[in-house]
């Protein structure tokens, strides 16, 4: 597999892990990829522009008006403008804080964060940082909203800092870096729309008490991460959850099952395939209580059936790929297939919450995948949920309606 014919424009910011954009480069180049260097002049501090320029054998620019040691007129007075229409992507490794705020906040005061400003194409950003940096709330928040805009997100890793203790913080191996580039060229998810439900609704019993359920998120969160790493524009409806959801992905919150209903509806039409993971809770009160309900030694609820949003939605499948969950502690293949037939779906994913280490708030799960000729996929022992979520888009891909997508 190679990124032969692709540009790739490599933002190099100022941290001590400059030096691992070097190896990084020297992937890209490897695979045969076209790359210019851009560097902010505190990365300069760490390792000289030559070094990247000898091993991209393309000049790197480091200002945004005139290169240092180039003649007044040699460069485009507009060259900012220019290089954004250079590439068919932007990787910044490392990204600092300060980078990651001028990205968030619309600041271009430098040659890299103008660039990006003009840029309209896929920017991945590799943020590298003393780990009480990545997790200030300031940086969390420019995060948030870098993802909602669509930036993808290689997260930091845990190991040793240049502090000299371990932590979250240090940038992801080139390696990673490299993968996360090249599944994205070369993914048949580029440019489709994903949406993913996640986590469990909760239903007012009275204005303390709720029906909900153990769901924690963890599987629609893998899912909607991969779908991500694949090149997919991904939207996720996220009820309650136990975890954060993952960067580079817009996240749309809701608590009950009619909001979760109302909000997928509103971006289903916009949709190619649909993934829904979220545990919806099957009942809810007839009339939720105004008041605290006392303490009382017995109390019955009388309880009504809430929309099944699968089925309301699987009856205007149209030409979307559709994947359920079925969650089953009984005749397990019996039940799920006849969740897959009567609410229109392609695929449908069953697992046990009885079995160890499948279910809810594990890491892993267990699970056995049907398409419409029946089992394609069954997991020998638990898996970790992002082995799982990836299996299963590798999956969704194969099916005749996600090829009838990619020829629309």
């Amino acid at each position: 597999m190679t990124l032969t014919g692709n540009k790739i424009l490599l933002g190099v910011t100022g941290g001590i892990a400059a030096y691992k954009a070097v190896f990084l480069l020297r992937l890209f180049k490897k695979a045969g990829a076209d790359v210019k260097v851009i560097m902010t002049e505190a990365a300069t501090e760490f390792i000289t522009p030559l070094t990247f320029e000898s091993l991209s054998e393309n000049p790197v620019r480091t200002h945004i008006f005139e290169v240092e040691g180039k003649t007044a007129g040699t460069v485009s007075p507009i060259e900012h403008i220019d290089l954004a229409k250079w590439p068919d992507a932007v990787v910044i490794a490392p990204c600092t804080a300060n980078t990651l705020a001028n990205l968030a906040h619309g600041r271009a005061d430098d040659l890299l964060s103008t660039i990006v400003s003009a840029y309209h194409g896929p920017i991945f950003l590799s943020p590298a940082m003393n780990d009480v940096m990545w997790e200030n709330s300031g940086t969390q928040d420019n995060m948030r909203i870098l993802s909602d805009r669509g930036y993808r997100v290689v997260p930091p890793a845990r190991g040793d800092l240049a502090c000299g203790y371990e932590a979250t913080g240090r940038m992801a191996e080139p390696e990673t870096i490299f993968k996360t580039v090249q599944d994205f060229f070369e993914s048949p998810y580029r440019g489709m729309k994903v949406l993913v439900s996640a986590g469990g609704t909760e239903e007012d019993i009275d204005p303390v008490r709720v029906i909900s359920n153990r769901s924690s998120g963890k599987m629609g969160f893998a899912v909607a991460e991969a779908a991500r790493d694949l090149g997919a524009d991904v939207t996720v409806v996220a009820a309650r959850t136990s975890v954060p959801p993952p960067y580079g992905v817009r996240v749309i919150r809701v608590r009950t099952s009619a909001d979760m209903s109302k909000a997928l509806h509103e971006v289903y039409d916009r949709s190619d395939v649909l993934i829904m993971t979220a545990a919806v809770s099957d009942f809810r009160p007839v009339q939720p209580l105004e008041k605290k309900k006392k303490t009382a030694d017995t109390w019955t609820l009388d309880l009504v059936k809430t929309e099944d949003v699968l089925q309301s939605l699987g009856d205007k499948k149209g030409g979307r790929v559709i994947v359920g969950f079925a969650l089953e502690t009984e005749d397990e293949e019996l039940n799920a297939l006849a969740k897959q037939q009567k609410k229109h779906c392609d695929m449908i994913v069953s697992n046990n919450p009885n079995v160890h280490g499948a279910g809810f708030s594990y890491d892993t799960n267990v699970v056995t995948i049907y398409n419409h000729t029946g089992r394609v996929y069954q997991s020998r022992g638990p898996e970790s949920k992002r082995a799982i979520a990836r299996t299963l888009l590798d999956l969704v891909a194969q099916e005749p309606a996600f090829a009838k997508l990619r020829t629309i």
